[in-house]
């Protein structure tokens, strides 16, 4: 039976133990979906999934700013990344918040017709080309912790679906029907309207640090430190050439899409972990 995992067979769920098995009981709890596909992609290393966890759960679910706006930001930023998975989740949770309309018009492309949504999601699409997306911020400055760790957090998870997921959350796609979206979005709404306790996460992190300035002092900064600090673990896994490739293309990338015609990554057979 096919998955929606690539280049990965991660344990089922009902296997999972520890950390792993926590952060499935959380994001049934908080989340409304008991096992996020991005979260399975990485259950084999609880280091790096409790972690990515915690910084999601702790700036969108649990963090400052209004749910409705955090999920804008979560839009943009997929949507800037092409990660298909998560614009669709993206607009099923709009649809959860119980702004339909607002979501029926970013599934159509259109911009939000509220202003304040329509300078967030500018803003989060310019998160992703380096040094673009500075102050101001279009949302006050006590909000900062939950915007930034939002868009920092999907950052992280859309490309771990783009390397490691499929592009379909449902099955057949069916989400990209109207009435499927809506349908799902509402399944979801009671858990998305329910406040999530903040710092429910901590306990799974190891050691993590206070983090930065800008998450002035909320759960949303360790949960960030230790993702930055268990992120480039991975590292280990190259050869030293490896390493430099990726150090040198990550140090001149400038926020565009990799063509696609000629392939600009390593040969996966020669370097399958540079090219992932």
């Amino acid at each position: 039976m096919p998955t929606p995992f690539r280049h990965t067979e991660p344990l089922p769920p009902k296997a999972a133990t520890g950390h792993v098995a926590e952060v499935y009981a959380q994001a049934a709890r908080d989340f409304g979906i008991p096992e996020p596909a991005p979260f399975v992609a990485l259950s084999s290393a609880p280091v790096l999934v409790a972690p990515a966890w915690a910084l999601m759960r702790e700036s969108l679910l649990a963090g400052p700013g209004d749910r409705t706006g955090k999920e804008v930001a979560a839009f943009g930023v997929s949507q800037a990344n092409k990660c298909r998975f998560c614009v669709d989740a993206h607009t099923m949770l709009l649809h959860a918040t119980g702004d339909h309309a607002l979501a029926e018009r970013l599934a159509r492309g259109q911009e939000p017709a509220d202003e304040r949504h329509a300078r967030v999601l500018d803003w989060a699409r310019r998160t992703r080309v380096p040094g673009a997306a500075g102050e101001p911020h279009p949302f006050p400055p006590e909000e900062a912790p939950g915007y930034l760790g939002t868009v920092l957090a999907f950052h992280f998870i859309n490309r771990v679906v783009s390397s490691l997921v499929t592009e379909t959350l449902l099955p057949a796609g069916a989400q990209r029907l109207r009435p499927v979206r809506s349908l799902a979005g509402r399944s979801l709404s009671r858990t998305v309207r329910r406040t999530a306790v903040p710092g429910a996460s901590l306990p799974l992190l190891d050691d993590p640090g206070r983090g930065p300035a800008w998450a002035a002092g909320t759960p949303v900064g360790p949960a960030y430190a230790a993702l930055s600090s268990a992120a480039p673990m991975g590292a280990g896994l190259l050869d030293a050439d490896d390493q430099d490739l990726v150090r040198a293309t990550l140090r001149d990338w400038d926020g565009s899409h990799p063509p696609r015609t000629p392939d600009p990554f390593p040969d996966r057979r020669e370097r399958p972990g540079a090219r992932l």
